[in-house]
């Protein structure tokens, strides 16, 4: 990118965050939600199974799926009644992850206001949820939504533009996400991404993060700094050793 910022904690000029199960723990409710809606279609799915079909995924791009098991294609009532239900359900029981708020706090340490959010939920619950967990004063205005670009995760549009208005080039940004879709639109994007796996019901295992391309997974989200940290230093070793 022309003109781009230089890297402010090398090899990294920002972190691009993903939203709903990284910095917040939404991800059970809104499935829950969602498959409630689906079992009143005639959909008998699992909890399970809405967790491998629609996490990390707009809605409004599985249509397809819905329609198969349903025989109801899905309609713009359809979709505001559950954002309806869902945000509902977040705003009684929304939680910031464990760790969020300490995690953040290292973070901008490092890396000032050259830290995002990207996310491919639409901007009302992305704003609901930050306000309610109170994270959002760590983003201010830099929040994005994949839902108002040409295309969501996994296309990496969100990271893209979260890249351009911090003035950075996608390939000097780090990612954190958490679930398949997320890491290949990071990867897509250009840059590096970390993987976030709890072992939860919804959280995508550590090896589906990896083969979608993760240069890391972890566990927790006070492991993060000190990962960051870790990954500069062997990278600016690796760099050094390759100097003439």
């Amino acid at each position: 990118m022309s003109g781009a910022l230089r890297t402010a904690h090398p090899p990294f000029a920002a972190v691009l965050f993903d939203c709903d199960g990284v910095l917040v723990d939404s991800e059970t409710i809104t499935i829950r939600v969602l498959a409630e809606m689906l079992r009143e279609l005639g959909w008998e799915i699992s909890y399970e199974e809405t967790v491998r079909t629609f996490i990390g995924r707009a809605l409004v791009d599985e249509w397809e799926v819905i329609l198969a098991n349903t025989g109801f294609r899905i309609t713009d009532a359809w979709v505001h009644e559950f954002h309806v239900r869902r945000d509902d359900a977040l705003r009684a029981g929304v939680q910031p992850m464990p760790g969020a708020e300490r995690m953040l706090a290292a973070v901008a340490e490092r890396f000032g206001d050259r830290i995002a959010l990207a996310s491919g939920a639409d901007r009302v619950k992305i704003a609901m949820q930050l306000e309610v967990t109170g994270l959002g004063r760590w983003f201010g205005d830099r929040v994005f939504s994949g839902m108002e670009l040409a295309a969501s995760k996994p296309a990496p549009d969100v990271y893209l533009a979260a890249a351009a208005a911090l003035g950075v080039d996608p390939a000097d940004a780090l990612v954190v996400e958490d679930t398949v879709a997320g890491v290949t639109a990071g990867i897509a994007a250009g840059a590096t991404v970390f993987g976030f796996s709890t072992g939860s019901a919804v959280s995508t295992p550590p090896e589906a993060l990896r083969g979608a391309g993760a240069s890391l997974v972890c566990s927790s989200l006070e492991e993060l700094p000190g990962l960051i940290d870790a990954y500069a230093m062997r990278e600016r070793s690796n760099a050094s050793r390759l100097m003439p």
